[in-house]
């Protein structure tokens, strides 16, 4: 009887170690972006115990990670929690009484961006703020928040019939939960789970869209739409295509209008820089750096004579405290155009490479316009008194940790968002959540046309009111997972996913979907099952916006 005693002392102490490593919650998040933040806010005010799993070390996504001048079409359409971060940002910035604008004057970009007079949130902020937001926004629950946790993508994903039961991380640490959340910008849990999917762009035909696939956009003067003027040559020894294709130039033949493929839009580093000498740091020679790189850059300056202001060439949009948020502008600009097609289903090795070869881009890109001589001098000059801030992303060398993922995975459920919802043509009645944005993608290549350099992909149409986003565009179709929500890689063709993806949006969407899923654990329900009447009557309570 002692020996036996002993046996089942000696087990239970075996036992508790396994039992301590289970890590098992209500909720299980996997990713830190804006979408994931937000998400784990809301579990945690539904009484559900939550874990944000962030592959990486840096929680926010975008919006802590340079995205600071806030792409919306309307705020009225931003409630709930989304609405509470930016209300946040500027409570920050009003109890900081040191920080301040300095001259607004056009050159910084889009006006739409700025705050007006009375408004209730702060919509243009540095990265530290919103990081700092949010981290205060986590602080009154119990938020289980653990970093450099990369999913198991081929083996992590543990089912029983169409249940998510466990996610196994590279490391080997487990994680159970009664439903799960996927807060990536590439939907790396979704595609783990046997969720059906896309990548890159679909026919016209496929929706009956008119918008998608493949789109050679014309070029505006002084805009340039991101599109090279007519004229330029794309060959290393001009005129000699023998000579072969400058950098940055695909071998890719021109598409007809409206053919699908699977190319991605570009992706970037939405950059902070500062002109304040007592926090700027300079823009060093970055690795690899290879001026042959931007000769394409040099062809344009001589392309555009009379085109020499930054904000032909960048948005450069300012933030507080001397700051920016430089984006993309024109035919050669941050958009690291033909470097991220393998993104979406690329090992997180060959990420990293991706990564670092836009980070090369970039920072070459800045380092040549600083040095160059081929540079115009009044852009040259401009650009020479920014550096990077010493008090933004200390961790990582000043610079951002986060590239613009604009487009991964997308869903495919029982319902997919199109251009007719962005258009009004076609209603949602289970909406969940506004987008407001125009419909908007990035360039995805860039071929030779007529002997021309042209950038291919660019598509921007707006002009419409804010829609309704369906519940059934979070949900997978039920046969193929009962308890995951995506409130990121949702069900939405190309181009709509161009107006959906925007931030404040992802945040709406996360809300959204942590409530989905805390209802279907409380009711032992799949997440399709829900009661819209029901779903509908608690996001109005948490002052979501619904029309």
């Amino acid at each position: 009887m002692i020996r036996n005693f002993v046996f089942y002392i000696g087990l239970f102490l075996f036992s508790v170690p396994a039992i301590a490593q289970s890590n098992s919650y209500d909720i299980v998040i996997y990713g830190g972006t804006s979408a994931g933040v937000s998400a784990a806010i809301q579990a945690a005010r539904m009484d559900k115990s939550v874990v944000i799993l962030e592959p990486y070390h840096r929680l926010g996504g975008l919006s802590a990670g340079g995205l600071g001048a806030t792409d919306i079409g309307n705020k009225r359409v931003i409630g709930g929690i989304s609405r509470e971060f930016y209300q946040n940002l500027k409570n920050h910035y009003d109890q900081n009484s040191n920080w301040k604008w300095e001259d607004r004057s056009d050159y910084f970009g889009k006006n739409e961006h700025r705050n007006s007079e009375g408004d209730d949130g702060m919509w243009t902020f540095e990265p530290s703020a919103a990081l700092h937001v949010y981290h205060k926004m986590m602080e009154p629950y119990d938020i289980e928040v653990q970093y450099g946790k990369k999913l198991d993508r081929k083996a992590g994903v543990k089912k029983e019939g169409n249940s998510i039961r466990s996610i196994t991380m590279m490391d080997g640490s487990v994680y159970t939960g009664k439903a799960f959340i996927d807060g990536t910008y590439e939907g790396d849990l979704m595609a783990a789970a046997g969720v059906t999917y896309a990548v890159g762009r679909e026919d016209n035909e496929v929706y009956g869209e008119t918008l998608n696939g493949y789109y050679l956009a014309e070029y505006h003067k002084q805009s340039g739409y991101h599109q090279f003027p007519d004229g330029v040559d794309p060959y290393v020894e001009p005129g000699h295509p023998g000579s072969g294709l400058l950098w940055g130039v695909s071998t890719n033949k021109p598409g007809q209008k409206g053919e699908g493929d699977q190319l991605m839009q570009a992706y970037n580093f939405r950059m902070c820089l500062t002109n304040n000498p007592e926090n700027r740091l300079a823009i060093e020679k970055p690795d690899n750096y290879n001026p042959d790189k931007y000769e394409l850059l040099v062809r344009l300056f001589e392309a555009q004579p009379d085109m020499r202001k930054i904000n032909q060439y960048f948005i450069w949009s300012k933030m507080p405290n001397q700051k920016t948020d430089v984006n993309n502008r024109g035919g050669f600009s941050t958009d690291a155009i033909d470097m991220n097609h393998n993104w979406p289903e690329a090992s997180y090795e060959i990420r990293e490479a991706i990564q670092k070869e836009h980070l090369d881009y970039t920072q070459g890109l800045f380092y040549f316009y600083q040095n160059d001589p081929r540079v115009p001098s009044e852009l040259q000059n401009f650009v020479k008194e920014w550096g990077y801030p010493k008090d933004e992303y200390v961790s990582n060398n000043h610079f951002t940790p986060q590239l613009y993922v604009r487009e991964g995975r997308r869903m495919v459920s029982d319902y997919v968002m199109t251009e007719h919802h962005c258009q009004g043509d076609v209603v949602v009645e289970d909406a969940i959540g506004m987008a407001a944005y125009g419909m908007d993608s990035h360039n995805t290549q860039r071929i030779v046309v007529d002997g021309m350099v042209k950038n291919e992909g660019n598509v921007e149409v707006s002009g419409f009111k804010p829609y309704p986003i369906s519940y059934r565009s979070i949900t997978p179709t039920k046969s193929e997972c009962e308890n995951l929500v995506v409130p990121v890689a949702l069900s939405a063709s190309h181009i709509a996913f161009g107006s959906i993806r925007m931030e404040p949006v992802f945040m709406v969407l996360g809300q959204s979907a942590a409530t989905v899923a805390a209802m279907a654990v409380d009711q032992s329900s799949a997440v399709q099952d829900l009661s819209y009447g029901e779903l509908k009557e608690k996001l109005l309570k948490d002052k979501q916006v619904l029309e």
